[in-house]
């Protein structure tokens, strides 16, 4: 069978999407289910992708467009407010490191492989510099760590790709040269411009794309995320072609230029380069595992194997405790991060990439060099990767245990609804996609994420794996009550409870139900509307006690004339003992809870009267106060 470049590539991009979906189910490092897709159906297997029907131009342009993709959606999810926190480890590690490491690697490459030209040694230090957040994110996901600790793994895997990549172009255009003072000048002067060049162009194609997006008459609606893909794309090749390898540092940065400053379609934008990104990783392993030669690999032998155990179990922890002296990472942290270094994609690309130049300039080394990245990449997913969750228990730099609860939707009945929960600011956590809503959160003291909760990259900045409990609480009963899904099924969050808008409350409280989720407050109540209520100071905060349901159903007010569709209070939260819980529509109260409500100012009587009705009375030490409005 000799496949078409058009049967290579659809197959690849399907093995790579099925590949993916399976590692999601069984929760194995999805790279471990790329590299076998690759190996089994490539020329040293079945033989249905052959990344060489693609012709070396074609795959060469494929990677590097992928590639560029990649960290355009990685910057976009990297968070400067989080980075801040680790802004020194990380600088250290993304300079420092990558000089620990580079050097480490082609000393570990010298000594084991024998390569007496220790130009090609020093090409692989440079190749396996990088991690890349493709491998962090997923173990992130799966590994509940302190928050610093996470942010540094996942900011260390973003920044320093395109470190790697430009160290390692400067260093293949040594390979190829005479060795000399003018060749080492003219090495370090490539990598001032590309670095240089780099960072300014992806500073200028970042804002241009950021003030593009905030003005709808600029870009009309539907067509922004096509605006940004283009925009990243055109950066990364007109980088590339006025300083080569300049490029891969400029869609990072503009990545995180856009990513971290406001515009309208902050949302859509992540979601699409999501998916793309998910889908562009797939086809990337798959082609690249298929274009390495098994023979190469099992050819490496033992001198392969120390080869990678030096770079794993001696170097990289000498990296780390290098650039995280002085820091205020404990021992036990110090440790995780010395452990944990698998690489991913990036490292993959840009090996293939470096032997097709090698290969072209007739240097026999070319196989060996991207057999032992490969090799690189198979052994730390599989051995650091997979013994994560394990190491991070004995280290115990896991995260503490379930505390947090999580509020979707950053608005008036949000906070008032926090404030009734009695529970530590430390504890709540907010989200919500308005960023003007976020900063108000911020303002009363509240941790927030700015992001749209039904993706990926926002659940995992949430971390749920540390909730004991969901709250969506948005006016939308199907935002609601997928995010609360998501945090069943895919962090296992125990508590969840789903608002439920008046409007179509039937068909939505089976939905909340079928989850095995609760709905929210009372009963279904009208989200929006008590918002507008709290924000315009008409709803007061009230507590009750409850007593005994009378016997013979209490006297009525006539409903106020205020609105047709009364909802004159919201039942937010009732202490029992010293537990304070969240309320919920089938909640049994017993005698002594005592409940925290809002009752909306206009209906007060009738308010009191319904409640009277069902054995909630004014709890004795609110009497004689004037209650407060949580509208302030």
């Amino acid at each position: 069978m000799h496949p078409t470049p058009s049967f290579t590539f659809a197959l690849a991009l399907g093995l790579g999407v099925v590949s993916q979906l399976v590692a999601r189910h069984t929760r194995v490092p999805s790279i471990v289910l790329l590299l076998g897709a690759g190996v089994v159906c490539g020329p040293d297997g079945l033989g249905w992708v052959d990344p060489r029907s693609l012709g070396d131009e074609g795959l060469f342009a494929l990677v590097s467009l992928a590639v560029a993709v990649i960290l355009f959606e990685g910057g976009l999810n990297l968070d400067l407010n989080a980075l801040r926190q680790a802004a020194a480890p990380i600088r250290r590690l993304v300079t420092l490191g990558a000089l620990v490491t580079a050097a480490g690697g082609a000393l570990a490459a010298h000594l084991f492989m024998g390569w007496q030209d220790f130009r090609l040694a020093l090409l692989f230090g440079t190749l396996v510099i990088v991690t890349g957040p493709t491998v962090i994110r997923p173990l992130l996901r799966n590994v509940p760590l302190r928050t610093k600790l996470g942010t540094v793994l996942e900011a260390e895997g973003l920044l320093i790709d395109p470190v790697g990549a430009i160290v390692a172009a400067v260093t293949l255009q040594l390979v190829v040269l005479e060795p000399g003072l003018g060749t080492f000048t003219s090495g370090a002067l490539g990598l001032f411009a590309r670095t240089a060049y780099g960072t300014a162009g992806g500073l200028v194609f970042g804002f241009a794309l950021v003030g593009l997006l905030r003005f709808r008459r600029a870009v009309p609606e539907g067509l922004e995320n096509l605006v940004a893909l283009g925009g990243a794309l055109v950066a990364f090749e007109l980088c590339e072609t006025l300083v080569t390898e300049s490029g891969i540092l400029a869609v990072t940065v503009a990545g995180v230029v856009v990513g971290n400053m406001e515009h309208r379609v902050a949302r859509e934008l992540g979601e699409f380069q999501e998916h793309l990104t998910v889908a562009l990783i797939g086809l990337l392993f798959v082609l690249l595992a298929a274009d390495v030669r098994l023979a190469a690999v099992f050819g490496l032998g033992l001198p392969g194997l120390f080869t990678v155990a030096a770079l794993a179990f001696l170097v990289r922890p000498l990296n780390v405790w290098l650039c995280t002296t002085g820091s205020d990472f404990s021992w036990r942290e110090r440790a995780f991060l010395s452990w944990v270094a698998p690489r991913g994609v990036v490292a993959a690309a840009i090996a293939s990439l470096a032997a097709a130049f090698l290969e072209e300039r007739g240097v026999g080394a070319a196989d060996s060099i991207r057999a032992l990245v490969f090799l690189t990449i198979a052994a730390t997913v599989v051995v650091q990767g997979g013994t994560a969750p394990l190491v991070a228990r004995l280290l115990k730099v896991r995260a503490p245990g379930r505390e947090n609860i999580v509020i979707l939707g950053a608005e008036e009945l949000g906070f008032a609804f926090a404030e009734a929960l009695a529970r530590p600011k430390e504890q709540l956590l907010f989200c919500d996609a308005n960023p003007l809503h976020c900063r108000q959160a911020e303002a009363r003291g509240y941790r927030v994420v700015w992001g749209n909760a039904l993706q990926e990259r926002t659940l995992a900045r949430l971390r749920l794996e540390r909730a004991r409990a969901v709250v969506g609480l948005t006016p939308n009963n199907e935002v609601n009550h997928h995010f609360v899904g998501e945090a069943r099924d895919e962090y296992h969050v125990p508590d969840r409870f789903a608002a439920v808008g008046r409007q179509g409350s039937e068909a939505a409280t089976r939905i909340v139900r079928k989850q095995e989720s609760r709905v929210l407050f009372d009963a279904p109540k009208d989200v929006e509307r008590w918002n507008v209520r709290v924000r315009h100071h008409q709803a007061d905060a009230v507590e009750l006690l409850f007593g005994e349901v009378p016997s013979e159903p209490t006297s009525r007010t006539e409903p106020s004339p205020v609105d047709e569709d009364p909802d004159p209070f919201l039942l937010l939260a009732v202490d029992r003992g010293s537990e304070t819980r969240v309320m919920f529509e089938d909640y049994e109260p017993q005698a002594g809870d005592r409940a925290k409500a809002l009752i909306h100012r206009p209906e007060r009587a009738e308010a009191l009267a319904e409640l009277a009705s069902l054995g909630w009375i004014p709890a004795p030490r609110a009497e004689g106060e004037e209650a407060e409005s949580n509208g302030g």
